[in-house]
């Protein structure tokens, strides 16, 4: 079926996606592609094919025991529906249509993939290019060629994308506050990724702070712009689930002759597909010691031993701790820096600071790391040798009065396109409603608490009219505060979190708004 043209055209007007697996795991590239039929390869290309796409056949014995079913009967299936010229009891997971183009000896088709952007670098399980697979010496120097021209290539866009569009610039987009935190991360991850680093071990950092104040999206960011959010690109565990000693070999995998030997580790597997992943230690103080003594060796060596003897090399792997350790004491020393600047502003420009004012990143003190921190997290990890392993301890502070505004602005956002694209109405907020919600902070949760406040104080009153037909599709609703009189003319009214939050509604656009009680139907 792959050589046939015609065929491919008329399930393409059945609406097949071009890139659907087999049940097995290959594409129709793949099959093309070492069956050599370079028209077809040209075809699928054409219409949409990935190039990089890997196959996810591994061999027939861990095929058959997937699918529950036989060597032979896996065999047979990958035989007459890809190709007999591979020994298919070898490991063939990873391996992308450039790969089967090299193993058929098929330079047309070798060059039809390059010319549609087939990364020729791509690894497949074994860690192996195309490249390797040559058995022409002609055809070998070729792919090695392409492969460094690529690498040229890709190294060059990465440094006009980075001067284009700074780390820093990428994050602040995702990210609400946290400006010292960004700052020290991004520095460090520029010498990384321009060479002024230790090549010998990974990064490695430990964010400290309250819970919902950035230090797991900041992770996430991480990963985004260095694996361009590939789903390998990061691995997150929870530190939680390994608290006994016995939950050690979940981490990474059982030894031989013990319960569990061959599913391997949850993080050596992650650890295997991608060796340069951002790994998330989420509440790392939560692990058993044992777990931690892992760490240390992956820390300092810049490779994992699994449970089974084999060695995962990932020192160009960026590992971060979470951890709630001293958040309090962080927040109430972050709290103090702040009200003596605003202090320090107010006088110097005797005035009140305003919520909207850009601030200047809080610096946490180094007397403040070395007297309060430091003991905390000796105390808890007893060892100094792990604390050193650590490039960076990143501080992630309570939010600014202004950075609250943006966060509630930005809840009360999502719900107006919620509300839109869900029930067909126009949600609107008063300026006075940020205030009364920001009041809802809790330091101790951080923006969970903001997007909290308005479920509890906004979204319960507008899912109370919808479902009393307060509301119907096509009206409009107005958010609103109801702000006390104050004695003096020009004194600033009190919005606070016992402000009253209320709805006005318009049922149309030629008539005006009206406080409703949300239990009750609306009056005309």
């Amino acid at each position: 079926m792959v050589g046939n043209i015609k065929r491919l055209e008329s399930l393409a007007l059945l609406g097949v996606d071009v890139n659907c697996r087999h049940v097995y795991g290959w594409t129709a590239l793949h099959a093309a592609a070492i069956n050599g039929r370079t028209e077809a390869v040209k075809w699928l290309l054409k219409h949409g094919a990935d190039p990089n796409a890997q196959d996810n056949f591994s061999n027939i014995y861990q095929v058959a025991r997937e699918n529950r079913t036989s060597p032979t009967n896996v065999e047979v299936v990958r035989e007459s529906e890809f190709s007999t010229r591979l020994n298919h009891s070898q490991m063939f997971r990873g391996c992308t249509a450039l790969h089967y183009a090299v193993l058929s000896d098929d330079t047309p088709t070798m060059q039809a993939l390059l010319d549609a952007g087939a990364d020729p670098t791509l690894c497949n399980e074994y860690k192996l290019p195309p490249a390797d697979y040559a058995r022409d010496i002609g055809m070998r120097k070729l792919m090695q060629n392409h492969m460094q021209r690529f690498e040229h290539k890709k190294k060059e866009q990465q440094i006009e994308e980075r001067r284009k569009f700074p780390i820093e610039q990428r994050i602040k987009k995702s990210i609400i506050g946290q400006t010292g935190a960004i700052s020290t991360v991004c520095a460090t991850i520029r010498r990384k990724e321009n060479g002024w680093c230790d090549d010998e071990h990974p990064l490695v950092f430990l964010f400290l702070g309250s819970s919902g104040i950035g230090k797991t999206e900041l992770a996430k960011q991480i990963a985004s712009y260095l694996h361009k959010d590939h789903k390998d690109g990061f691995i997150r565990m929870d530190m939680s689930e390994y608290q006994q000693k016995h939950e050690v070999s979940k981490f990474i995998g059982s030894p031989p002759g013990y319960i569990g030997h061959d599913e391997g580790g949850q993080l050596t597997t992650k650890l295997r597909k991608n060796p340069n992943a951002v790994v998330l230690f989420d509440e790392v103080e939560k692990a058993h010691p044992d777990v931690l003594t892992i760490l240390l060796q992956l820390f300092d060596e810049g490779r994992l031993t699994d449970g089974k003897g084999k060695t995962i090399e990932c020192k160009d792997a960026i590992f971060i701790m979470t951890s709630n350790l001293g958040s309090d004491e962080i927040a109430g020393h972050a709290l103090q820096l702040r009200e003596e600047a605003e202090a320090l502003s107010a006088h110097r420009y005797d005035q009140e600071p305003s919520d909207e004012a850009v601030e200047a990143p809080l610096t946490i003190s180094r007397n403040f790391k070395e007297a309060v921190i430091r003991p905390i997290l000796k105390s808890h990890f007893q060892r100094d040798e792990f604390l050193g392993r650590i490039n960076e301890i990143v501080y992630f502070v309570p939010f600014s009065r202004a950075e609250l505004l943006q966060l509630v602005r930005m809840e009360l956002e999502a719900w107006i396109q919620r509300a839109e694209k869900k029930h067909s109405i126009t949600l609107k907020f008063d300026p006075l409603v940020l205030d009364a919600l920001a009041d809802g902070y809790n330091v101790h949760y951080g923006a969970r608490s903001i997007k909290h406040e308005v479920e509890r104080r906004v979204v319960n009153q507008l899912a109370l009219a919808y479902e009393n037909g307060v509301l119907s599709k096509g009206c409009s609703v107005l958010v609103t505060a109801v702000v006390p009189s104050t004695p003096q003319e020009k004194a600033k009214p009190i919005i606070d979190s016992n402000t009253p939050i209320v709805l006005k509604v318009k049922k149309d656009k030629d008539s005006e708004f009206k406080e409703v009680d949300p239990s009750s139907q609306l009056k005309n």
